[in-house]
């Protein structure tokens, strides 16, 4: 079997379906994308298409994300679902009166690999550290207080705002933020936030589709009509993992420039494409990274990880084996 991979296309033009392939034109050029392996599809620019090809992607069962010009997540093509259970749906909407139980435990999940992640650079010399990694160390219990949702979202709230307030111990000036601007990001730093948190819900959203989970049943976030609200549960415990790690070793490292690789305005600072491109390519190579893991016996990637937690949560739903959300120190 060959290996299922992601395929993104940054320029604008038009795709449609060549045979057993996918043709893409623009004024400048004209290529066929073999459609076998490819499980995922990113448009990161305009794009022209029609129903038809559609029709093929939901045969071959690719998902399809959409994104403008700017970076910014318009939306995602879900194709025909093909697992579907309806004693799994009927759990995972009984489990809404354990709803607290999972939300907990996702917050934790969050707080954990904060805490790995900002040891790294505690043990590399950052003893300014220290309060937040005592802080985070706290979660657990400042939860088992929290009565209803509510309160666990404020918690969660509060330790992300730790959590960005520890990058002035660790990141150049340029790269260090004192709010989380979202729409639209104000600085280098939120830029590439939103545009990794982006990339990581459909990431997630992906990966729910492989499994029997309903997508719009939801335990931490409130269950939506509008988005994917599972996705945005499972994604969150991966971020510390996977989008920071991504940005600070990008920065560290001198990967990405704080002038070179942004368009910044008076009111919004977005990735050019160069810099969405290196976002990208260092995203997909942390994404992808093999690694031993403790419980399973085998190395899997991040990316399975994602994957892994769906089943674990259903599991839980069903048989009631408690819901432990990914930790870096599952890595072996």
């Amino acid at each position: 079997m060959s290996k299922l991979h992601t395929r993104y296309i940054f320029s604008m033009g038009e795709i449609s379906r060549a045979d057993n392939s996918l043709k893409f034109q623009n004024a400048n050029t004209t290529k066929y994308i073999p459609i076998e392996g490819i499980r995922e599809l990113y448009f990161m620019n305009e794009i022209s298409l029609n129903s038809k090809l559609f029709d093929f992607l939901s045969k071959h069962h690719i998902t399809a994300h959409f994104f403008n010009y700017s970076g910014n997540y318009i939306g995602t093509f879900f194709p025909k679902r093909y697992l579907i259970s309806g004693r799994v749906i009927t759990a995972q909407v009984n489990a809404l009166n354990n709803r607290e139980i999972i939300a907990k435990n996702i917050v934790t999940g969050i707080a954990k690999n904060m805490h790995e992640i900002l040891y790294h650079y505690f043990r590399h010399g950052k003893a300014e550290l220290k309060p937040f990694l005592d802080y985070l160390k706290t979660t657990p219990h400042t939860l088992s207080k929290a009565l209803n949702i509510q309160q666990i979202m404020f918690i969660e709230g509060q330790i992300w705002h730790k959590f960005y307030d520890s990058f002035s111990h660790f990141l150049p000036a340029e790269f260090t933020i004192q709010n989380r601007v979202k729409r639209p990001p104000n600085n280098q730093m939120n830029a590439m936030i939103s545009f990794g948190n982006s990339l990581l819900y459909t990431k997630t959203i992906s990966a729910i589709y492989q499994t029997h989970l309903e997508q719009s049943i939801s335990y931490l976030h409130e269950p939506s009509d509008a988005r994917f609200s599972l996705s945005l549960d499972l994604s969150e415990v991966f971020k510390p993992i996977i989008v920071f790690r991504t940005i600070f070793d990008m920065i560290n490292n001198r990967k990405i420039d704080h002038k070179k690789h942004f368009d910044k305005n008076l009111n919004f600072c977005l990735l050019n494409e160069s810099g969405r491109k290196i976002f990208i390519e260092n995203y997909e190579n942390r994404l992808n990274d093999v690694f031993m893991h403790s419980k399973l016996g085998r190395k899997i990637s991040y990316k399975t990880a994602i994957k892994f937690d769906a089943y674990k949560l259903i599991k839980f739903i069903i048989e009631g084996e408690e819901f432990i959300p990914f930790s870096l120190k599952d890595k072996r």
